[in-house]
This record gives C-alpha cells, structure tokens and sequence, in this order.
C-alpha cells in the first residue's frame, strides 16, 4: 500500500516538472497545436543539379567529378566515348547501386559482309540485360536478296531507307507479296518462310532493322533454303519434287545469305495459288499514319489493332523536342527495345530497392528496358529526338506516373509526397505521354 501511494506521487510530480518545463520553453500565448510538423521518416531528396555536365561536341578532356564529388581522371582516357556518356563518367547523385548495362551501339556490332549487302545485330551476347527481344540492321543493294528463309522466333522490321520487296506463303498454302517504304513495316510469325529484296526506288538500295520475339535470337542461325538443300542428298531431293536428279546440278554446296540480284518489278505478282492469296496483310503503311500531336512531340503506333497480323511485337514511334521529355512511365508486362534514330538524349533506369542508373544515347543506339523498370526519356540536344520503342506484345501499353498519381485520392499521394494541394491539383488526369519544356 505504501509502495503503490509512493509512485502514484512519483508520476504525478514528474508529469508536473515537464508541464511546467513545456510552459516555460514555449513563449507567451503559444499552444501545443502550432508547433512545427514533425519531421519527415526520411530526409527530403536532394536538390543537387544533376543535368548532363557535357555532351559529345564538348570541346573538353571529361572529369568523374560532380560538384565535390570525385576526382580528375590520371589514367588513359577515350575522350571521344567518355563524350558521348557524360552520365556514366559524372553520373547524377540520384544514381544508385547496381542496374546492368542498357546501351548497346550497333557500330560496336561484328558485321557480316556480303556479297550485295550486309547484317549485324545484337542480342543476349552483347547486351545481356536484352533477354527479351533481339535485332539485326541489315543492309541491300539494289536487287540483292535476302534469301529465303525463315525462323523459330517472329520477325518484325522498319525500314530506315529505301524500300523491300518482301514474299511469303502461309500454312495454308496462300501468299503474298508485298513492298515496304521507308518508315514502314513488315511482320512475319515464327516458323514462316519469306525473303527480301531491295527494290531499285532509292539508287542505294535499301536498310532496315528487323527486331525478333527472343533476346538470344542469332542471325547466323536462321535456316536457310540453300543451306538446307545442300545438306539434302540429291536422290531425296529428286524423288521428293518427281524430277530427275539432274535438274539439281546447279544447286549451290553452301547456303547464300545475302547475294546481288535483279530489281524485282514493281508490280510484282506472286503464282496464283489454288489456296489464293493471304487475305491477311504482312506488311503496314506505317510511314502514312499521322501521329498525336502532344505537348513536347509526337506519338504514333503500329500494334495487333491496326496491323493485325503482329501478334507479338508492337511499336511506338517517338519524337522529341529540344527541352522536352517522354514522360516517366513503365511498361507492366513488357521488355521494351529502344533504338535512337536521330538526337540525343538520356535515360534513367529505376530497377527497384533503390537501384538506379542514367545512360545517355545518339542515333544509332539501341536502349534496353526490361517489364516495369520505370524511365523516362528527356532530350538533351538542340535537334528533335527520334525514336522507336518496340515492346514484346500484341497491344502497346505504358502506365503514366503522372496519371496514376493524378487519379489517386489525393491524401494518399501527399501521405507518400507531402504535396501541396496545388501541386496535385496540377497534376494531369490523362496521359501526357511527351512533355514540353519546362521554362
């Protein structure tokens, strides 16, 4: 009982020392209810400038310093490399941890010369973070073929200039022939024979990319019609098509690949098949399509819904201009292969617990984004970026963080943010997809 009275008064004398100590702190007429908000469960983020701190006509020697960061560079430089990625050497303070490499130029890409043309490409093996989707720049003399040919992945091109003639047969026995532009597009599914031909429109010919569904895709093994054929004896070949084996003599020992030709004609029909003919199309007139105009630039795309028969490769074609920014987003289910066609510009990956990393590109670069690695792309040059994002899907699909922000009860954002209420009362309920400058 004693006990228990004791430190009943205890308690009551320590809470009246801190009631009068409080008092005391505070000034005259202030309450409790104003005092300061309490402070964040983290420090706020940096407000450290991390712009680009050059790019590749810099008439400089780099440094790996940021502000007080870092230090000068001692050691042997490629000056003309370290130019064109100034936010490998000086990365911005947002960086962090580990995210493996997404840029891979096709000019660091073997190339496989022919005669009438050439290929080089790029997959698993020079970019290992590209598990998803491959490609290869092929390029073709007037009338020089691609032979025929076909693949255990599906086959998706664009045309960077000139024009094609593309064939192929079905497995219902129907064909169809077909000539894509620049700008434009082929698609043929897995396992499908077909060719190309550069068409004599454009004096040079033609060059093209072609993007496949499997990211250790290898050009070196497709199969190929005179590869299979020297490597059938010739007694199978001639009791297989009921023709003497002589009509074989001239077969070539070694498969073609890529050889010259003469300019297909330019109504060019294929042979009337009992089947007829592929009621649906395996090209699309990409190059006539006329984008939505946005804020800082345009978007048009090519997918399942308007080119039918692209089934596992879909594609928005982007422009950029000088200031602006593809906005920050990701895709939910879909690795994404960027190729840069003109421009310059950066991009941070965000890859999740905290890794992050920036990579600058120009024309002729290939990015790589595997399914919901968030990014963005800004231009960082005085020329309007172009682009291509090609996604692994039938449909093209992105999720906006400006959107989804913007459509979520605005308490739970500034729980996350601690946002104003004009600031979220700015931000935009539909996709703004690619934002202007900023001034």
């Amino acid at each position: 009982m004693y006990r228990s009275t004791t430190g009943t008064l205890a308690r009551r004398l320590l809470y009246l020392l801190l009631a009068a100590a409080l008092a005391h702190a505070l000034p005259l007429g202030t309450s409790t209810a104003a005092s300061p908000a309490p402070s964040p469960t983290v420090p706020y983020a940096s407000d450290d400038p991390n712009s680009p701190l050059w790019h590749a006509t810099s008439n400089i020697d780099p440094t790996g310093q940021r502000g007080t960061l870092g230090a000068s560079v001692l050691g042997p430089q490629n000056v003309p490399l370290e130019l064109q990625n100034p936010d490998l050497l000086a990365p911005p303070t947002t960086d962090h941890g580990d995210v493996p490499n997404a840029k891979w130029p096709f000019d660091l890409s073997h190339n496989r010369l022919q005669t009438g043309g050439w290929a080089r490409q790029q997959n698993v093996n020079s970019l290992p973070i590209a598990k998803g989707l491959a490609a290869v720049d092929m390029r073709l003399e007037v009338g020089a073929i691609r032979e025929l040919h076909w693949h255990n992945t599906a086959e998706w091109a664009y045309v960077l200039k000139g024009s094609a003639q593309v064939t192929t047969v079905t497995t219902e026995g129907q064909n169809y022939v077909g000539t894509v532009s620049k700008g434009s597009l082929w698609y043929f599914p897995s396992g499908q024979p077909h060719s190309i031909q550069a068409t004599d429109e454009d004096p040079d010919g033609t060059e093209f990319l072609l993007v496949f569904d499997d990211g250790s895709f290898s050009e070196d093994s497709t199969f190929l019609l005179t590869d299979w054929l020297a490597h059938v004896p010739k007694e199978v070949l001639a009791k297989n098509f009921h023709m003497n084996q002589g009509a074989f003599d001239h077969i070539p020992s070694e498969q073609l690949y890529i050889f010259p030709g003469s300019p297909p004609a330019s109504d060019q029909q294929p042979p009337t098949s009992p089947q007829g003919t592929s009621p649906v199309p395996f090209t699309f007139d990409f190059a006539s399509m006329q984008p939505t105009q946005h804020a800082g630039g345009t978007v048009k795309v090519a997918d399942s819904r308007n080119f039918q028969v692209a089934k596992t490769i879909a594609v928005a074609e982007v422009t950029v201009e000088p200031g602006s920014m593809r906005e920050l987003h990701w895709h939910p289910q879909d690795d994404e292969w960027t190729y840069f066609m003109e421009g310059s510009a950066r991009m941070t990956l965000f890859a999740a617990s905290g890794n992050a990393r920036t990579f600058d590109y120009q024309a002729g670069d290939i990015a790589y984004i595997p399914a919901s690695y968030g990014h963005y792309i800004e231009n960082t040059g005085n020329t309007t970026v172009k682009l291509l994002e090609v996604l692994k899907t039938d449909v093209f699909k992105d999720i906006s963080l400006n959107q989804w922000l913007a459509l979520t009860p605005p308490e739970l954002v500034k729980a996350h943010l601690q946002l104003s209420d004009e600031t979220i009362a700015h931000l935009s309920k539909t996709k703004p997809v690619v934002v202007a400058p900023q001034y």
